[in-house]
């Protein structure tokens, strides 16, 4: 990302990220996933389950963690519940999604 070009102020190109992704639900976070260390390719294969009544949007959040101070903001994105169903059929439920 931008982000991490901004950051490497004494290396040519990228700067390697310790990641980490938080999950929430209409604002209310629901779950974190563990660090990945020096990569700017982690993967993710952690599952999380909620239960979530009238909820209207999903939001995976994606940081850097530091030794001091706040970690630092990388990138997100705002899933919509409504488009999901619209995409995943007439079950209404997000089940083993």
């Amino acid at each position: 990302t931008p982000w991490s070009l901004r950051h490497s102020l004494f290396h040519k190109g990228y700067q390697l990220l310790d990641t980490y992704v938080t999950i929430s639900v209409d604002q209310v976070r629901v779950g974190q996933t563990g660090t990945k260390q020096k990569t700017n390719k982690p993967t993710k294969n952690e599952e999380f389950s909620a239960t979530v009544t009238d909820g209207h949007q999903v939001e995976p959040s994606a940081f850097h963690d530091t030794p001091i101070g706040y970690d630092d903001f990388v990138a997100s994105c705002t899933l919509h519940f409504q488009d999901l169903l619209r995409s995943t059929g007439p079950s209404n439920s997000f089940e083993g999604w």
